[in-house]
């Protein structure tokens, strides 16, 4: 199946790449033109200071022309003093606001006593860190790394090894499964299960192992398990962000876990982006009243102030690897424990998850009731939303985002016809209807 869908998404990459080619362009990342011009800068200065940027870093990503040097709360400000509502929270990496004063002091009171001792040495940070998160999620360790990708990375290596030792499968013969259009990182293991042409096309050869179903597709999942023993885990996002906030059948993962289980298999849960009070729970799981097996977080387990991921289990996943088999310099590292043990307090005392689960309907039903004939669909579950583009339309996504932009709301497209919409979940309602009229405008004046 992953053969097949990646020759399909070479097929399409391929002719787009033909169609272009007499525009002199390429594809780049997120279906935007690689080739292309970025933007002019709305000033002078901006200007100067992208161009810098694009002299001397690679061009890996099409940011908005917008150049940002301060935040608080759910506010970002331009070099200029103009002032933005941030309504993409660095990929929900920003969950309690930018620089929230309490993430702040537990990172700069940590950094003045000691930031690294590796984990060569004990510190007196990492166990009270890891007690709060296992006790507050309900597992019985967790495993600490720095970058979302990090976790997934560790989270595959926890389910061959528990395929291996526990399930029995074969050596070297275990195979994961993950969702068509998943995204979980531009890593060489992440890459070989994506079914997106620009995440993967050049950088071949492929993990080995790794399989693709449909996403949201329960007949699927069954028929893969009962055709191979060797199957030892399921990843997933319990909503598919970079896909187009995408939302499942309800009790889709519940199901899904159900047959995994039957056919002794794990559901390891990407929860980076939906985790953390982002869908209206503390994790986006609990919408199906599911414990995964495995669950990986990351982003805004920091507040978005340094790489921060964790990779959570019960003893009987998480023993399988022993000491000396997995690790990282960073991970565990005294500043992050404290920073998040902080990040999480304000989750829980900021009561995050319920301002999210509150608002959210609002969102969506001020959205929707713009009326414009290019919002083909709105949809979400808590602050995590999406607008979808009437794909026949005139205009792109990216070019309304341009236009929120200067009209001080940022966010970004996924695709060329889908909005991301997800503001700091400490936003309040009056400044979530300030920022939907914003939106309104813009579609208005299209």
């Amino acid at each position: 199946m992953a053969s097949a869908l990646r020759a399909r998404g070479c097929t399409l990459a391929k002719e787009l790449l033909a169609r272009q080619a007499g525009a002199g362009i390429g594809v780049g990342s997120r279906g935007l033109a690689s080739g292309h011009a970025l933007d002019p800068a709305q000033t002078p200065l901006q200007q100067q200071i992208i161009d810098r940027e694009e002299r001397y870093g690679a061009h890996n990503y099409h940011p908005l022309p917008v150049v940002l040097n301060r935040g608080e709360g759910i506010f970002m400000w331009d070099v200029d003093g103009r002032r933005y509502f941030d309504f993409l929270s660095g990929y929900s990496a920003v969950n309690q606001g930018h620089c929230h004063p309490k993430i702040l002091d537990a990172l700069i009171s940590q950094a003045k006593k000691l930031t690294l001792t590796s984990r060569a040495f004990f510190n007196d940070a990492l166990g009270e860190y890891e007690e709060y998160i296992t006790q507050l999620l309900g597992y019985d360790k967790v495993l600490p790394m720095n970058t979302g990708v990090e976790g997934g990375e560790t989270a595959i290596k926890l389910a061959r090894r528990w395929g291996y030792d526990v399930k029995g499968v074969p050596k070297y013969q275990g195979k994961i499964l993950f969702a068509e259009n998943n995204f979980w990182g531009r890593t060489t293991s992440a890459i070989s299960s994506s079914t997106d042409p620009d995440s993967f096309e050049g950088f071949g050869p492929f993990m080995p192992g790794f399989e693709v179903i449909p996403y949201d597709d329960l007949d699927a999942l069954q028929q893969k398990l009962e055709a191979d023993p060797n199957i030892v885990a399921f990843m997933v996002e319990p909503i598919q962000g970079e896909a187009g906030v995408v939302v499942p059948q309800d009790g889709y993962l519940k199901k899904a876990q159900e047959l995994l289980h039957k056919h002794k298999a794990l559901l390891i849960a990407d929860e980076v982006q939906t985790g953390l009070c982002r869908t209206g729970k503390m994790l986006c799981s609990e919408w199906d009243g599911v414990k995964p097996d495995i669950t990986i977080l990351g982003k805004a387990l920091s507040g978005g102030t340094l790489p921060v991921s964790a990779v959570l289990a019960n003893d009987e996943v998480m023993l399988t690897i022993g000491r000396g088999q997995h690790g990282s310099t960073y991970g565990g590292n005294p500043v992050a424990a404290r920073v998040a043990i902080a990040s999480l307090q304000v989750l829980v005392e900021e009561q995050c998850a319920e301002n999210a689960a509150r608002l959210g309907p609002i969102f969506r039903e001020e959205i929707k009731a713009i009326g414009s004939p290019l919002i083909q669909e709105v949809r979400g579950r808590g602050l995590l939303n999406a607008i979808v583009v009437d794909p026949q339309a005139n205009v792109e996504a990216w070019d309304i985002c341009l236009k929120l932009m200067k009209e001080g709301l940022l966010t970004k497209p996924t695709h060329r016809n889908i909005i991301r919409l997800a503001p700091p979940l400490v936003i309040s309602e009056e400044q979530l209807h300030e920022a939907t009229g914003i939106i309104k405008k813009v579609f208005q004046s299209l």
